[in-house]
């Protein structure tokens, strides 16, 4: 049994027959230390593109740059998706599953999502979804984490937000997956779709660089292989701070 009324577990079954009709095979765990962990493990033994992994609770999730991700039982979106993706350019996978994950909101819970480069999904200047991608094997495993129902004094500070706080549509986890799965067919002709929506674009920014350098300009544009470029330079990797 769960407690929090406000939070029902998924419904696993029928998650996985309706997403099957669109190539999706969905596991729900009650609990795991990663589902991008779970996903990797899979990728290397050979399994198919299409597999999504759910967690109720993750006890051990990991955002971007070796950063934690801290969700109560329940409360958002946990899942990592496998996938197999054919592209020349494959620093762009990460940031179209951002604008599906956006876009997804967008239609469904009817709040105005915004990317912040890499993959940040935010609504306003707070961070409702964090993305994290990793190449495994010829694959692409794409971790989720997004906050739902996630209450205030849940969250892991002021620049955080969830669906619920932002006055979503819907908070109904078993609908927002599965708009978040169907939306998950983007192509190279997604790109101009990517800049439109990504808010760093024309701000002033700080990057935060991988090795500790913090650069600070203005975020001109995402070039052809999916780098920010500041001031001239473009930059593969990094935390982007907006500051104006």
């Amino acid at each position: 049994m769960y407690g929090d009324l406000d939070r029902p577990p998924l419904r696993a079954e029928a998650l996985a027959h309706a997403l099957a009709q669109d190539g999706w095979r969905v596991e729900v765990l009650p609990v795991t230390a990663s589902t991008n962990a779970v996903a990797a493990e899979r990728a290397r033994a050979g399994e198919a593109a299409g597999l999504c992994v759910v967690a109720e609770e993750q006890t051990a999730g990991r955002g971007r740059l070796d950063r934690t991700w801290v969700s109560p039982p329940r409360a958002g979106l946990t899942c990592s998706l496998l996938l197999r993706p054919v592209t020349d350019d494959p620093g762009w996978v990460p940031l179209l599953a951002g604008l599906a994950v956006a876009r997804a909101l967008g239609e469904h819970a009817e709040v105005d999502a915004v990317l912040k480069w890499p993959n940040d999904v935010l609504v306003g200047e707070r961070k409702v979804a964090g993305l994290l991608a990793e190449a495994v094997d010829g694959a692409v495993v794409v971790g989720l984490g997004l906050n739902v129902t996630t209450r205030p004094e849940e969250l892991p500070d002021e620049r955080a937000t969830s669906l619920a706080q932002e006055g979503a549509r819907t908070t109904d986890r078993d609908t927002l997956l599965r708009a978040v799965l169907r939306a998950m067919s983007f192509t190279p002709g997604d790109r101009p779709a990517y800049r439109e929506l990504c808010s760093s674009l024309g701000r002033v920014v700080q990057v935060h660089l991988p090795g500790g350098e913090v650069v600070e300009g203005t975020a001109e544009a995402v070039d052809q292989q999916g780098r920010l470029v500041v001031d001239g330079t473009p930059y593969a990797a990094g935390d982007v701070v907006h500051l104006r």
